[in-house]
């Protein structure tokens, strides 16, 4: 922007995003000139206070020691949380947090844009981004979650909007409470949660108030009849303990449902997004403006280290992306752990409290050990550890087997067998982790028959030969790392079989010495792959005794667990999907029938397994696919197997067709598992 005598820029929306993003151009660059427009009076806001991390903070002194001082001097800080539940109130310090009014906050940003020399210019609506972008040369769309310039220029940032299933409502109190604060109401119309923080500590100070409950309660609690006063003195008599009996008062307040923003795209030529516009967060990890406050200094700075506004917009989008989709993640995880509120009431009280607040998996057990030791310490009391040891490294038992930490060797696939005849290879890689003192370790998927292979790679347990050689890597672990189990896990590759190894073409064809392929349905894994044939009463009665036959071999061989493999799109996984079991008969259609073919043969290896022996079953919890599995189906999946004696589910996702979508992130599976746990 240098080579330009006075660039011009235009901010569209006067929240906190856009005028610090104004603040910051202006000061960086004096002979900018900075127009901001807001639709609302300079005093209008919704909502009250306002979180920001420490990091942001710093971010803020660095780039603008003026706003960090007089954000200073107004901050209402406090390191405690308090949740409160069935009349139980746990503490839990060392958390850290920064507040202040909203209303205050513009007023500092309104000071500093008029000190710097920005053109603020209220109850004006912004002429539309596409005109600004003919006159000026860069355009920050900063128009909120309802951005019109987002929505007038969908093609172009490819927007889409999630509706979530629970209502809330800001409001306030006029007074402050001493801690963040959760609090459980369970009533007769269902399950209510407040939200407190203080953000003013002048007077007696003062407090934002969300109330958050699911659509359903909010519906047979009659708010949807309810204008906003009756609303907020409902709410008020609802959490009458917290508040100590005092009012809530609101600001133009309404019920209404979150929605998760994601773009594409953040920038269209030299228009860019900013803020709520481009991205949003459950409110239950912070506050949107923490986010927006971050956007504006990374794209200030982006245009002053760029040659030019084309490369900062890139580098801008470049930074923030996987910074934001890092805490969308989290905050998914934290919405829906409120939305699932009901399924965790009855955990005992302090392991409530620490799954609240752990809920978005930034906060681990490790971590909240450093905030705060002492009630760290309470809750693996409660939970059973042995002093001073981690809860994964306390037993965990599984009928006869007891696993002396619980730590698992998650099952890898090494395509290193000959004949299907595990080597050297898995005796030193299986060995190494015995040694290693995990408390199971698992075998990769062996396969029940040569046909049911899926490389030629794989090793096997269709021979006595291969049980002969899975014997002597048992009996290494067993005299060698004592108190680690191993187990195996049983599978068939239904329609992805006969593929290359994974370095060679991970799911290609094998180009010679093929085999034929059977499945649920004749549907190909991808283009270009073999068409399995489907399953007659005779293959599916074949295909279950070789899983039998392969059990009690695992038996001979000395593992000390079974696990059945009925995910990843092999071929009992082939079964209990819509998008790979077309079938038109008693093993196709709804779930129940779906789930026929894998329970028989269940039911028949556990019968061929010792009865004092724990057997598993993996499932893909997801297709990560339109029209396949749902979480709600993983539910219905797993309760299926606990009835027919699984004595644990291993919750895996997807690959079970080419064309899924996963959604990958930090422990992106653990919901799933969290989800089976509480509902069966």
């Amino acid at each position: 922007m240098s080579g330009r005598p006075t660039p011009r820029i235009a901010v569209i929306g006067g929240g906190p995003g856009g005028l610090y993003a104004a603040a910051l151009l202006k000061r960086l660059d004096p002979a900018r000139q900075v127009t901001v427009w807001e639709r609302n009076a300079p005093d209008d806001t919704f909502g009250f206070g306002v979180v920001l991390s420490d990091e942001t903070l710093g971010g803020i002194e660095h780039a603008d020691p003026a706003v960090y001082a007089a954000l200073q001097a107004e901050f209402v800080r406090w390191d405690d949380i308090d949740i409160v539940h069935r009349d139980r109130r746990h503490t839990s310090g060392g958390h850290g947090f920064a507040a202040l009014g909203r209303r205050r906050l513009l007023e500092i940003l309104h000071a500093r844009c008029r000190d710097l020399g920005v053109r603020l210019r209220f109850r004006t609506e912004a002429p539309p981004a596409a005109t600004l972008a003919t006159a000026y040369d860069l355009v920050v769309a900063a128009d909120g979650v309802h951005s019109l310039t987002r929505e007038a220029h969908a093609d172009a940032f490819g927007p889409s909007v999630t509706t979530h299933r629970c209502r809330y409502i800001w409001l306030a109190a006029d007074f402050a409470f001493d801690a963040f604060r959760f609090e459980i109401a369970e009533t007769e119309h269902g399950v209510m949660q407040l939200h407190g923080y203080p953000f003013s500590a002048a007077g007696s100070g003062a407090s934002t108030v969300i109330v958050e409950m699911r659509e359903e309660v909010w519906e047979a609690a009659g708010f949807d009849g309810l204008d906003e006063r009756e609303s907020t003195d409902r709410c008020a008599k609802i959490f009458t303990e917290a508040l100590g009996g005092r009012p809530l008062r609101s600001n133009k307040s309404a019920w209404t449902h979150f929605r998760t923003v994601v773009n594409s795209r953040w920038s269209h030529g030299n228009t860019v997004l900013l803020g709520d516009a481009a991205h949003t967060a459950h409110f239950s990890i912070g506050s949107g403006t923490k986010l927006a406050i971050e956007d504006a200094l990374a794209l200030a700075a982006c245009l002053q280290e760029q040659p030019d506004i084309p490369s900062a917009l890139q580098a801008y989008e470049a930074e923030r992306r996987p910074v934001v989709e890092s805490t969308q993640r989290a905050a998914r995880a934290s919405l829906e752990w409120f939305e699932r509120l009901p399924d965790y009431l009855d955990q005992p009280p302090r392991q409530f409290a620490f799954n609240l607040l752990t809920r978005s998996r930034r906060v681990t057990h490790d971590n909240l050990r450093l905030r705060d030791a002492d009630f760290t310490r309470s809750v693996e009391g409660e939970f059973g550890c042995p002093a001073n040891t981690p809860p994964m490294f306390t037993p965990f038992t599984l009928r006869g087997l007891t696993l002396r930490n619980r730590v698992v060797v998650s099952p890898m696939d090494m395509y290193s067998a000959v004949d299907g005849v595990p080597g050297d290879f898995h005796l030193v890689h299986l060995g190494a982790r015995a040694l290693g003192g995990a408390g199971l370790v698992m075998t990769e998927m062996v396969c029940v028959s040569e046909r049911g292979r899926i490389t030629p790679g794989c090793a096997g347990l269709y021979t006595d030969e291969q049980a002969a050689a899975w014997r002597r890597i048992t009996d290494f672990a067993h005299a060698q790392a004592p108190g680690t189990a191993i187990g195996v896990q049983l599978g068939h590759s239904g329609r992805k079989g006969s593929t290359k190894l994974m370095w060679d073409g991970i799911d290609d064809p094998l180009p010679d010495g093929n085999w034929p392929l059977a499945a649920a349905s004749p549907l190909p894994y991808k283009p270009g792959s073999q068409t399995p044939h489907e399953l007659t009463r005779p293959g599916l009665t074949e295909i279950r005794d070789q899983f039998t036959a392969a059990a009690g071999r695992a038996e001979q061989a000395g593992f000390d667990l079974l696990e059945l493999h009925c995910a990843h799109g092999y071929l009992l996984s082939g079964f209990l999907s819509p998008l790979t079991n077309h079938r038109t008969d008693a093993y196709g259609g709804p779930l129940p029938a779906r789930l026929r073919y894998p329970l028989e043969v269940f039911d028949a290896v556990r019968e061929a397994w010792p009865a004092e022996k724990p057997m598993t079953v993996r499932i893909s919890a997801t297709d990560w696919a339109e029209g396949g599995t749902t979480a709600e189906d993983a539910v219905e999946i797993a309760r299926a197997f606990a009835a027919h004696g699984a004595d644990a589910i291993d919750v895996s996702t997807g690959q079970v067709v080419a064309d899924e979508r996963p959604a990958y992130g930090r422990s992106y599976q653990t919901p799933y598992a969290d989800r089976i746990r509480n509902e069966t």
